[in-house]
């Protein structure tokens, strides 16, 4: 299938680029990064130095993915997502010289499986966001989301719950349902799970 690579794209020759994935136009992969096979990054977006990608992750246009994150399989990335990598950001020490590499601690955002962060949200690292867990447009995430949460809001919490395919789920007496695939799910340790068939 190979890899797609726009002339305008920025890519480090180390950077591990899976097969059929795509890179876009003025998109920057630094050194060290590994990426998927069927990723795609968007117009203007930043993948950082050694960010890990999972298969099928798709990164929108300008969206800034700052090491050291890592993203699972499946993970979508919105339009303009920030993923920080600094809990207390300065340019300068005390003295005010200008800081180095080595004057601060870079702490990533870890992203689970089949997880969506919608346009312009910022996710505070160190954070992680939970498998097929929604972050919500706009939003910024300071504390970890559970898997399957829909989170909204400055500072992010959770609304409601969110199933594989992406919809809010539907509360049915003790059970929550997703209402395109009739999956059910109950509340289990301040998350959810599948409900096994009878």
């Amino acid at each position: 299938m190979g890899v797609r690579i726009a002339q305008s794209a920025d890519v480090a020759e180390d950077a591990t680029i899976g097969d059929g994935s795509q890179i876009w136009h003025l998109a920057q992969v630094r050194e060290g990064v590994t990426m998927g096979e069927g990723c795609v990054v968007g117009r203007g977006a930043y993948v950082g130095t050694g960010v890990q990608m999972g298969r099928n992750c798709k990164v929108q246009n300008y969206a800034l993915v700052y090491e050291p994150a890592s993203l699972a399989d499946g993970v979508f990335i919105g339009p303009a997502v920030v993923l920080t990598n600094d809990t207390y950001p300065r340019a300068v020490n005390p003295d005010g010289s200008l800081k180095s590499a080595d004057d601060w601690h870079a702490v990533g955002v870890t992203i689970g499986e089949g997880a969506a962060i919608g346009a312009r949200a910022v996710c505070v690292a160190p954070v992680t966001v939970g498998a097929w867990a929604t972050v919500a447009a706009g939003a910024v995430v300071t504390k970890d989301v559970p898997d399957h949460a829909i989170v909204v809001g400055v500072p992010a919490r959770r609304v409601g719950w969110v199933g594989r395919a992406g919809q809010p789920l539907q509360q049915d007496g003790e059970h929550w349902v997703c209402p395109v695939t009739g999956t059910r799910y109950e509340e289990h340790d301040e998350t959810i799970r599948e409900v096994a068939a009878e």
